[in-house]
Formats: C-alpha cells, sequence, structure tokens
C-alpha cells in the first residue's frame, strides 16, 4: 500500500475500502505477535523510523517494513508524540483461537465514546470466551482512538460490525438489559441468557426495541447515591458476573 493511501486511514471510510487499519507503538505491535503467525505476518507492513530499525529486527516475525522520516510519521500517527512505529493490519484478522470459543454474546447499541469501547474491549478480552456486536451509528472499532485503548485487546476479541437492533431477533431467543428496577445480575438467572444489550452513553437501548425483544431487564446494585454508571463501567461488571457463574 503506498505511504499517501495509508495516511488516508484516519478516515473510516478509507479503512472500509481498504480493509485496514492502523496500529501504533511497541506495545501494540508486541500485542499483535501474540495472535500471528508467519504467513498472517506477511500480509502486515510496518512503517518505522530509523530508530527502530534494531527493534522490529528482534520481532519474531518477518513483516513488510517501510523505512520512513520523522516527518512522515507525525503524518500516521494520532498521538501528539509519535511513537515511531505504525502497523497497516488487515481489518478481517482472524483473532486467537483462546477467544474464538465463543459463549457470550455482548450487543452495544450506538455507542459513541472511544474510550468506553476501548475498555470494554479489554474487559471481553481479559476474560475471554466472549463475542462483541456492533450496531450502525456505533464508534468504529478500528478507530486509533479505541484501538489504543483496547491496549491491544482489539486483537484477542471477535467482534461484528453494522449489526442492525431488529435483526437480533432472527439469532437469539432470549435477551437481557440492565434496568434500575430488574432483577440483580447477582442472581443465577442472569447467566442464562443468549445476549446482552446495552444501549448508547445517554438514550440506552430503545424501548420499544426492548418490548418488542421481550428482553428481561436486570440491574447492578448500588449505594443508590447516584443514579447510573458509565457504560464500560456497566458492561465490565456484568462481564465479571457472567464469567464467574
Amino acid at each position: 500500500m503506498k505511504f499517501d493511501d495509508v495516511k488516508k486511514l484516519h478516515q473510516k471510510k478509507y479503512r472500509t475500502q481498504s480493509g485496514y487499519y492502523l496500529v501504533e507503538g511497541e506495545h501494540l505491535v508486541l500485542e499483535l505477535c501474540k495472535v500471528i503467525d508467519e504467513q498472517s505476518a506477511r500480509g502486515i507492513s510496518l512503517f518505522i523510523t530509523d530508530e527502530h530499525t534494531q527493534w522490529v529486527a528482534s520481532l519474531p516475525f518477518s513483516f513488510a517494513v517501510k523505512q520512513i522520516n520523522t516527518r512522515q510519521m507525525s503524518q500516521l500517527s494520532d498521538t501528539t508524540s509519535p511513537q515511531g512505529i505504525v502497523a497497516c493490519v488487515p481489518i478481517n484478522f482472524p483473532i486467537s483461537q483462546a477467544s474464538a470459543q465463543t459463549t457470550n454474546y455482548i450487543y452495544l447499541h450506538e455507542v459513541q465514546d472511544p474510550g468506553n469501547l476501548g475498555t470494554i474491549l479489554r474487559s471481553l478480552a481479559w476474560f475471554g470466551a466472549f463475542k462483541l456486536l456492533l450496531s450502525p451509528n456505533s464508534v468504529d472499532p478500528y478507530n486509533s482512538k479505541v484501538v489504543r485503548a483496547s491496549m491491544g485487546a482489539i486483537f484477542h476479541v471477535d467482534v461484528e460490525t453494522d449489526v442492525p437492533l431488529d435483526t437480533l431477533a432472527q439469532r437469539f431467543s432470549r435477551f437481557a438489559y440492565l434496568d434500575m428496577n430488574g432483577t440483580s445480575i447477582s442472581q443465577p438467572a442472569f447467566s442464562d441468557y443468549d445476549c446482552y444489550l446495552f444501549g448508547n452513553e445517554a438514550r440506552g437501548v430503545p424501548s420499544k426495541a426492548l418490548e418488542t425483544m421481550q428482553a428481561d431487564p436486570f440491574t447492578i446494585k448500588g449505594s443508590g447515591k447516584i443514579d447510573s454508571l458509565n457504560l464500560a463501567s456497566a458492561v465490565n461488571i456484568c462481564v465479571y458476573q457472567l464469567s464467574v457463574s
């Protein structure tokens, strides 16, 4: 891929068209190395500045390496202090086998905050056996801010994008969602559902859809001093509960 085309990958439409996204920094490249083999490494390009020449040579795979200057690196980087290494990675990347054994589906409806999505990905990767479904109009999981916030978890979680809410009933029969007046997630029944629905940070899941799907309400018991949890915090607590139940 030409350098001018790689620069465009900061925009979602070009990521979609090309099938590639950008991964920046040593830590994320090392995480990437945990889930690939020599064959898949051939489809990944590394763009580096000269100080990373020896570091890249120490990696366990032979990537296509292109050395660029600091000005060019600043055009690829999405941070104020470029880290000197950016990988161009296929979106349809095979996730690690350990994460491919899905037991629970988490559905996010129109989540908007990259930090929230990145944090959720980290929790799903930590506990494993979760597949993430994202509705249309959600933040792109291959957005550089999401990838960075995920700390490499994006490589370990099976993610399906552009899944309309009204198609879920064709795939699943039982749904659970969070509501202040629901049953406690500590109850054994919480683990008996096919798909767990979480809504937009401000609006939640549309109530009409919940009625149509006959979704059951659950709640995270708290002190009652505040009336809501951050979306990522709520998902993370539920994922933990599902993992230990």
